[in-house]
């Protein structure tokens, strides 16, 4: 690995911790504004509904692709972009104007999120938009699923993922895809401070890293600013590759029964939440050294697995049975 690329995973890291870190400081207020989705988070049959859903999600997004379909994709993403960043700022800007029970201010900045992403997608509005996204769906998946739900949901698309990747390859081609749309399901990493994903064609030298959403690749270098043939200009990290693992990071900071470690911004934060992230972080490392190797790779069995990992041992090191951190009190 070169300084190029240490500096690129640096920045992937970051963005990682953004998403978690921002997610887990939403906890709370999404509690309080009744952002839980679902009426019995304990219920592991909502991680297969979800798991349901994005079997058909990826099967219409792959018909999309097939029958040309692209502008449809790029704004449900869009709009899904805007949806997502209303949640968030919802519970972060103050009411200034209040129109109903409207905070004028939020959806001001919701709407200039979807302007931003169809005016001027450069990779930094991407990122923008991509870490708002992540910060809320963690949140909001991670009050909404319980301990054994969230578990259950992040084996499964484990499992999916490298099925995905390894066996069918469909993630593959649908990445192509989604490539080309320049929209906030990717975390865009550059390498060179000239790198410019505009001016980016991908020239079909990509070599795609996939997870659970159709939504990553491991880019190589075309229209490097250096001219140097082959040297990779960014990386693409799935947004999904953030969020899946931080839902293991708030579920377990909202319904773990361990202790706060008191933190005072984070008021959420317990040992296993941390210890989640710790995991995360390790799978990420393993996961980036291999990307940088050239090949295509599924990144949720490493997340998902360094998270789920980190919350079990973070929660017997806080003096939580195993039985109550996998959420299986309730049956026995």
């Amino acid at each position: 690995m070169n300084a190029r690329e240490a500096r690129g995973v640096a920045v992937a890291a970051a963005l990682f911790l953004l998403v978690q870190v921002g997610a887990l400081a939403m906890v709370g207020p999404f509690e309080t504004a009744g952002y839980q989705a679902v009426e019995d988070p304990s219920d592991p049959t909502n991680s297969l509904v979800y798991f349901a859903a994005i079997l058909v999600a990826t099967g219409a997004m792959l018909a999309a692709f097939k029958y040309a379909f692209e502008r449809a994709v790029r704004a449900v993403v869009v709009l899904s972009s805007a949806l997502v960043s209303w949640y968030v700022f919802g519970v972060v800007t103050p009411p200034l104007v209040v129109v109903g029970a409207v905070n004028v201010l939020a959806v001001a900045l919701s709407v200039g999120v979807a302007v931003a992403l169809l005016v001027y997608p450069e990779w930094y509005v991407i990122d923008g938009a991509g870490v708002v996204m992540g910060i809320g769906a963690g949140a909001l998946f991670g009050i909404s699923f319980g301990l054994l739900p969230a578990i259950v949901l992040l084996s499964v698309l484990a499992v999916y993922d490298a099925i995905s990747v390894y066996g069918t390859r469909h993630m593959l081609s649908l990445a192509e895809g989604v490539m080309d749309l320049r929209v906030p399901v990717i975390l865009v990493v550059p390498l060179t401070l000239s790198y410019s994903l505009l001016d980016d064609d991908f020239g079909g030298a990509n070599e795609v890293h996939e997870d659970d959403d159709p939504v990553a690749a491991d880019g190589e270098g075309s229209g490097d600013a250096d001219g140097a043939e082959g040297e990779r200009n960014a990386f693409f990290i799935g947004l999904g590759d953030a969020v899946m693992p931080t839902v293991m990071v708030a579920s377990g900071a909202f319904f773990s029964p361990a202790p706060s470690l008191g933190v005072a911004a984070l008021p959420a934060l317990n040992l296993p939440a941390l210890l989640a992230m710790v995991g995360t972080f390790l799978g990420l490392g393993v996961l980036l050294w291999a990307v940088m190797k050239g090949r295509a790779h599924a990144g949720l069995p490493l997340l998902n697995g360094g998270a789920i990992g980190g919350y079990l041992l973070g929660s017997t090191l806080a003096g939580v049975s195993l039985v109550r951190a996998l959420g299986l009190a309730p049956y026995l």
